[in-house]
Order: structure tokens, then sequence, then C-alpha cells
């Protein structure tokens, strides 16, 4: 049968050839175009095509592919305006393809290239243009290995045919040249209504010291995220990776940076599938972790505890490292200082390495005089009160509150450089400022800062504002959930959100403050508020108001491994008050009686031992 078939196909070829209709190889002559209809020439064209696909013999001749070529272009320069002209260019392109692919002639790809641009350049309104465009895309990707040129034909279709047939093929082929090659999308496709849940993910930044670490993942918008945790494998430690789902990031923010000390070793971003980032967290040990987001701008943050190294540098001489932007790339698959430190250890306190300056250099072999130790009586008594931050709130471009003049971000950076060294002097501890000038840090940074610097006490400064001007007074917060309308209030002002949002966070709070130390926050908010209020009521003409210690959910505290607190110190919309913050006088007082707070605190803790 299959023989009976092989002569009805050669008859019928032999039929067309005799009549001229179109070439069948070099000796036989084709009728003009104008002999016949263009759609009956287009249409045998075609025909011709398909037999040097299916008839092995005609097929494996270059001359029979060469003569089909004359039979498009002969439609083509028969009527160069024509409604078959776009479609033969497309076929020329079409046909010196498989031309390439067969006898492997190099003319024959270049040919191909040009007839499709023929097609896109003279026809740009045809239905075939965008394909066109997309096979000029697929040449340059799979036969001559060049994704950045696929990736402009791909892009084309993306501006410029938006409705066209192969507006999805060329979206699917950038993603995956995103994914594989770090090519970024075209913010056309971005913006395009079927990708209109597709979240960009930002650069990554990381805070890390020897035994903890911070990121913060930042996202243009809200977006679902799933954590996976890999046990220890070999040599190969925990590892902790994110995926966030419906996202994608710029490969400008894809490479990894390795770190090269504390906790944390390297985080690479990926975009582990079209739509799915995935963010991989390589630590040194992972002993716990907390995950959680927040709103305004949607991040998401990740505080990891590991084990510390035993060869883990002097606590009072860890220099953190500063935080840092990611760029990281796709995945995707998977001191022995003992001599200058004194360890004091207390039931039910952890172990704390007391910074003795003046122990003898690790060449001598005897004790240094008593006399030449300088301890404060909470280091004497192993309480470790070593450290303490003091966060002046906003800065930079959050200006925070402001009223007669005054702005809130300038008062309280004040009143810390006042606190600062009154705080060192009294107390023993070394002071450390989350910032020093008019800069901006943002609220997770602040804790990030206190937590890599072991901090032991963490006070954060600012200055309320209300409705009424007639509003005034003095509040201490701790962390904590609340139902206080005007707490939630407060809170919402700092944290730069709206109470609804802060009614949702508190769902997550409440797990995240398990192992928060809100008891001994309460302490110290109780005591540096009483010492505030105690020395400003005796302020002559200052019209005094205690609002009291009270619980909120701010920022700036979650995640604090310390007692930590935050002072709204008045009301910059209170004339009085507002004229008092004016004057150095009053924010001298403050920051004595924070210190002098801090340091019943201390002492009141020492005691209870």
């Amino acid at each position: 049968m299959h023989r009976f078939f092989n002569i009805f196909l050669l008859c019928l070829l032999f039929f067309i050839a005799f009549s001229g209709q179109f070439c069948l190889g070099e000796e036989v002559e084709t009728i003009s175009p104008e002999a016949i209809s263009a759609d009956k020439q287009y249409q045998q064209a075609k025909f011709y095509y398909n037999e040097l696909h299916t008839n092995t013999s005609l097929g494996n001749s270059r001359d029979n592919w060469l003569n089909g070529v004359r039979n498009f272009r002969k439609i083509y320069l028969a009527g160069p305006k024509s409604e078959y002209a776009a479609p033969s260019l497309y076929m020329l392109g079409r046909m010196y393809l498989k031309m390439y692919k067969r006898f492997q002639v190099a003319v024959d790809l270049q040919e191909s290239l040009s007839y499709y641009r023929d097609v896109s350049a003279l026809f740009p309104e045809d239905r075939l243009a965008d394909d066109a465009h997309y096979a000029v895309g697929k040449i340059y990707l799979e036969v001559k290995n060049n994704p950045q040129k696929a990736a402009i034909a791909f892009t084309r279709i993306i501006a410029d045919y938006r409705n066209g047939d192969m507006y999805p093929h060329a979206a699917d082929s950038l993603k995956s040249l995103s994914k594989n090659h770090d090519i970024p999308l075209p913010d056309a496709m971005l913006q395009r209504s079927y990708l209109e849940n597709l979240t960009n993910v930002l650069p990554v930044k990381y805070w890390s010291s020897d035994d903890y670490t911070r990121v913060a993942i930042n996202a243009s918008g809200p977006v679902t995220y799933q954590e996976t945790l890999l046990e220890k494998n070999g040599d190969q430690p925990r590892r902790l990776y994110i995926d966030f789902q419906e996202s994608y990031i710029d490969p400008r923010y894809r490479s990894p940076v390795p770190i090269e000390d504390g906790l944390l070793k390297q985080i690479r971003t990926g975009q582990f599938t079209p739509e799915v980032v995935r963010v991989v967290l390589d630590i040194e040990s992972i002993s716990s972790y907390k995950i959680f987001s927040l709103p305004d701008p949607f991040r998401v943050v990740i505080d990891v505890r590991g084990e510390l190294k035993a060869a883990a540098a002097e606590p009072s001489k860890r220099v953190p490292k500063p935080p840092s932007d990611i760029m990281s790339d796709s995945l995707i698959s998977q001191s022995d200082d003992q001599a200058d430190e004194t360890i004091i250890v207390l039931e039910d306190f952890k172990k704390k390495a007391v910074n003795a300056k003046a122990v003898a250099a690790s060449t001598a072999n005897e004790d240094p005089p008593l006399s030449t130790i300088q301890f404060s009586l909470a280091q004497q008594l192993g309480l470790g009160v070593r450290k303490i931050v003091i966060d002046p709130g906003h800065g930079g471009k959050d200006p925070g509150a402001s009223a007669f003049g005054l702005v809130e971000k300038d008062v309280v950076l004040n009143i810390a450089q006042k606190l600062a060294p009154i705080l060192a002097e009294e107390t023993g501890a070394e002071v450390i400022l989350t910032r020093s000038s008019d800069m901006f840090i943002p609220l997770e940074e602040r804790t990030a800062i206190a937590n890599t610097n072991d901090a032991d006490l963490f006070i954060s400064l600012h200055i309320n504002a209300h409705p009424s001007p007639k509003v005034h007074g003095i509040e201490t917060y701790y962390l904590n959930l609340t139902t206080n309308a005007e707490a939630m209030r407060v809170a919402a002002f700092e944290n730069a959100t709206s109470t609804h949002q802060m009614s949702d966070l508190q769902d997550i709070l409440s797990d995240i403050m398990k192992n928060s130390k809100i008891n001994e926050s309460s302490r110290l908010a109780g005591y540096v508020h009483n010492s505030l209020c105690s020395g400003i009521n005796d302020i002559n003409g200052y019209d005094f108001k205690n609002l009291g210690v009270k619980q909120a959910p701010f920022y700036v505290l979650i995640g604090a491994e310390m007692p930590a607190i935050l002072v709204e110190i008045a009301f910059i919309t209170n004339p009085s008050d507002s004229d008092f913050l004016n004057k150095d006088k009053f924010l001298n007082v403050i920051a004595g009686e924070i210190t002098e707070g801090v340091q019943s605190y201390i002492h009141s803790t020492t005691a209870s031992l």
C-alpha cells in the first residue's frame, strides 16, 4: 500500500510540474506570478514547502529547497504590497532556517534572520510581525546562543504587540531568560494585568555578629512567603531559605556576597522559578530563628540565633559588620582571648564576659593590682550591663513630629548626644548611638544594631504629638500587646503605619514575644519613667503631667534581646512642652534623669540577686 501511495504522489507531482505552476527542479520553468492568482500561487508554494518536509528524496537536495525559496520570492516581488507579501517573507525566513539546520550553511542562517526582520520592519501592523520578532528571538536563543539579543527581540513583542498571539510566549521566554541568565524583565511586562500580582523583591539587608543575624527583605508590596530549614548534611551546616510567591527580583540584586565574619556566611537571592524568588541564608549554625513581616513598606524580618563560636572575639571589642545591601544570583538548587576576660557566673543568668581593661598583658604571669581594675557594681555582681544602646528616633527623610519651629528628629538627637557621655560616666558602660547625625535608619535596623553589639539595655527616644494642643506630659513604653486606643495611636504614629495594621501585627507579636524580656523591660521602663517624673516635676514653671508607663507594639522594640523601652518625652504639639524642649537646661535634666533611672534599675536588679 505504501508503494501505491508513493506512485500516486509522484503522479500528482508530475501533473503539477507539467502544468507549469511552480518549480520542482532547476530544469522546470515556472509560470510568472501574473499568470495565476496570488492566492493559488501562495498555496502551491506552501504545498511544495510541505513536500520538502515529507518527501525525503526531495528534501535532501539543497537545490530543491532553493527552488522553493524562489517560489515565495517571486510572489513577494510580484506584489510587494499585497496581502501575501508579508506571509511570503515570513516563509522565506522559515525556509532558510530549515535549510540551515539541515545543511549547516552559515549564509542560510543570516538569510533567515534578514527575512524575518523584513517582515517586522516592512509590515509592522501585519499579524505575522510579532511572530517574526519571536522567530528572531528563538534563533538568537537556541541557535546563536545569545540570550541578550534574544531578550531584545522578545521585548519588542512586549512593548509593541500587547494584544498579539505571541505576547504570552514572549513573556514566558523573558521570564525564563530572567531566571536562567539574569536578564531584567521589561517594565511594560511588569505592568501587564495578568502579571499585576508580581511583587518586586528588593535588595536584602543584613546585620550579623558571632551568634546573631538579622536579615530584612523588602518588597514592593505584601507577598506570601514560606520558610524551610534544611538540616545539617555532612559538612553542610543547617540552612534557612525563604520562598516568596508571585515575586520577581531584578538581576542586579542576585549576585551573592560572602561575609567574612559573624554568624551569617552568605546570602543568596535568585529567581528560583519565573514566579518564585528564593532567599537562602548560609549560616555557621542555627539554634533558633523567628520570621515576621512589617508593613509600609512591606518587609520580612528574619532573626537567627546560632551557637557562639568557641573562639569568639571579646564582646567589648567585637565590631559588627555594618548593614549591607545584598545583590545575589541564582541559587538555585540548594579566639582564644580568655586572658583578657573575667567570667562571672550567677545562677539564672547568661555567662557574661566582663571587660577588665587593666588586666595584665598575656605575657605577664602575675595578677594585676586590684586597684587598677575598674568594675561597676553591676559588673562586679555579674549582671553584665556593659553596653547601652541609645536610639534617637526618626532622622533623615523621616522628620517625626513637628510644631512651633521644632522637629522631633533634631530634638531627640540633641538629647541623645547629651545623654551618652553622662550615662557612660555614671554607669561605666559603653554607650552606642544608633545614629549620631541626621540620617535615616529603618526601625528594624535600630534593633539589629543593639542585638549585633550585644547590648544589655536599649532606650529609644521620641517626642510625642497629639491633634489637641492641650495634651501634654511624659509617658514611657515597653513592647507588649495592648487594647489601649491611645497607646495604639502613639505606636501607629511612631511605626509610620495605621492603627488597623497595628491590630493585625498583634497576632504576629503574640508568638514573637514569648522569649522577649517583657518583665525586665517593664521594670526598666518603671525606673526611668519615675526618675523622669521626679526630676521634671521640680522644674519651676513646667506644667508637668505623668501619663504613666504603658505597653504597645512598637516596631523598633521587636526582636530586642535585652530590656528595651521607648520614652515619649513631652508633646511637641503642646505650646508649653514645646517651649521647654527648646531649652538646653530642660534637655540636660532629661538626660540626667534617664541616667538616674538606668542606675536605679541596675542597682535594684543587683540588690535582688
